[in-house]
């Protein structure tokens, strides 16, 4: 970890050498941290771009209409309209790909300005299909070229006064919940967000994930507040999360257990850069 004076020295550096700046701003602790750091620091020269998606919380395209009214940032909220994409609904292990290709296609024609992402240094660590995409449409990553990994980005966030930016949970969309190979829906999408939230207001877990999967819905908690989780809880909130699914008609077990990065990319067969 760099601290935070080092890494905004670093960033500045960065979005220096850029004429102009376009964030793709998803909501998240990344990207926000990274668009208000940029419109401060470069407040004529940078426009921030959301996109709003049935795989996006509203709670996301909520935080970031606040901010931008905070800051005064030039928001555009578009649709990147990626559930148009056959290749995208189908849900490969790639399907990241499919999702920044229309983001970053629905970006370009709108602006002049050199599109950046929130990617930081952990992110190149993962299987991070979406970055291929970035790759075709010249999306810079100044996070990353700054050297900042994610602990680093929270101490910025800190540092720049937002501790309510700082503190909050990797969230990455909805879609993630679902297993490879299972198709996206949007109603399931919405029963998955309905299922965290329930489970979030009655349980308070640090990090909480509904993944639906091949054999059944899986809430995943973090393992502290798993282990305090007893039978009787663990009883009524199964049937309450089987009952939000069967409302928009989809029958599933539901079930506990710990929480596990990227679990919903259970299949073993990896996309090289040259397939997607």
């Amino acid at each position: 970890m760099t601290g935070p004076a080092a890494a905004l020295e670093s960033l500045n550096r960065v979005l220096d050498g850029i004429e102009r700046v376009a964030v793709a701003v998803s909501g998240g602790v990344d990207s926000m941290t990274l668009a208000v750091f940029a419109h401060r620091r470069l407040p004529r020269r940078v426009e921030m771009f959301h996109a709003t998606s049935p795989a996006v919380p509203v709670e996301a395209t909520q935080r970031v209409r606040f901010t931008a009214g905070r800051e005064g940032w030039t928001l555009h909220v578009i649709d990147a309209h990626e559930f148009e994409d056959a290749n995208y609904r189908a849900n490969p292990l790639n399907r990241c790909f499919h999702c920044k290709t229309n983001l970053y296609s629905a970006i370009a024609p709108r602006t002049e300005a050199q599109i950046v992402s929130g990617a930081n240094l952990d992110d190149l660590g993962d299987y991070r299909p979406g970055l291929i995409a970035a790759r075709q449409y010249s999306v810079r990553h100044p996070l990353v070229e700054a050297g900042i990994d994610k602990e680093t980005v929270r101490a910025i966030a800190r540092h720049l006064g937002l501790e309510d930016i700082s503190e909050l949970p990797s969230a990455p969309c909805l879609s993630s919940r679902i297993e490879t190979g299972i198709a996206i829906d949007p109603v399931m999408l919405a029963k998955v967000h309905a299922a965290e939230k329930l489970i979030g207001q009655t349980l308070q877990p640090k990090t909480v994930r509904c993944r639906v999967r091949s054999r059944g819905v899986v809430i995943e908690l973090d393992e502290a507040r798993l282990a305090m989780l007893d039978e009787g809880r663990r009883v009524e909130l199964t049937e309450q999360v089987g009952a939000l699914f069967r409302d928009a008609g989809f029958s599933y077990q539901v079930s506990f257990a710990p929480y596990r990065i990227g679990s919903a990319f259970l299949h073993k067969a990896r996309v090289s850069d040259d397939a997607a």
